[in-house]
């Protein structure tokens, strides 16, 4: 949908163009730009290059595949045939549902969002077939009623716009940190760690919960490089201290424990 006007976005060539003549171009590496300046909270919103390039280097290591291999798992349960991925940064996690989706022969048909242009041209660049847009979550370009599943992962999720794009009976998947998530790296850059509490993030009237799933194993990096990509990716490397991300750049292995929890909502 046009997030200008809200009209239908007809493909014409390498653009997508509404009756009301607003065209959005179809960059070369595939994706389309559909988040207007006007809705710009910043020059350049979302995650920057290096938190992308960073994070993208980490997960082509595996350290995480047991969580996307669980999501994939409990997403074909469902028996869905279309699916946003709201908040799909460089794409890891969609592309592993596509993966799973062709070994079984199940039509599914997929979208990704992300307000950061970075993690759209990264998605874009390695599946061009799948659809990627730059926007946000806040005003998400599909109609309402359009989905049949909405992913969010450790994203920002809007609660308004998921339920409007969600066909009825359609399922929200959230996955989000749990208590013991990287606490080790934690306990390295934070002088003083706060108990996490394991609560369901607050969401707005209209969902109720209908499962929950919690994801804990170990991993270890034995690369002073990973471990600076594993800082870099997340917003943990602007929350350190000096002190905190000095004593990071100094290890080169380092173990760790990844706890999430796979909630789904209808």
């Amino acid at each position: 949908m046009c997030p200008l006007d809200g009209d239908v976005l007809e493909r014409a060539e390498n653009s997508w163009r509404c009756a009301h003549g607003h065209s959005f171009d179809i960059a070369r590496q595939g994706y389309v730009n559909l988040l207007p300046v006007q809705n710009k909270r910043s020059k350049d919103p979302g995650d920057s290059k290096a938190m992308v390039q960073a994070r993208q280097r980490f997960l082509d290591k595996g350290s995480y595949q047991p969580v996307a291999d669980a999501l994939a798992t409990q997403l074909f349960d469902l028996n869905l045939s279309s699916l946003l991925d709201a908040g799909c940064g460089e794409g890891y996690y969609l592309r592993r549902i596509v993966q799973h989706a062709e070994a079984q022969q199940t039509p599914l048909a997929v979208a990704g969002l992300d307000i950061s242009k970075w993690a759209v041209m990264a998605a874009a660049r390695r599946d061009s077939r799948l659809t990627w847009l730059v926007a946000s979550n806040a005003a998400i370009p599909l109609a309402g009623a359009s989905v049949d599943a909405v992913l969010c992962v450790f994203g920002f999720p809007v609660a308004d716009e998921f339920r409007r794009v969600l066909r009825p009976g359609g399922k929200l998947l959230m996955i989000d940190p749990g208590p013991a998530h990287l606490i080790e790296l934690k306990q390295i850059i934070y002088s003083d760690i706060k108990p996490k509490p394991d609560h369901t993030p607050a969401l707005d009237g209209g969902f109720s919960k209908i499962a929950e799933h919690v994801i804990s194993f170990p991993f270890e990096l034995t690369r002073h490089d990973d471990i600076l990509d594993l800082l870099t990716m997340t917003p943990h490397l602007y929350r350190a201290s000096s002190e905190g991300r000095a004593a990071v750049s100094d290890l080169d292995q380092l173990k760790l424990t990844a706890d999430v929890r796979l909630r789904i909502y209808q």
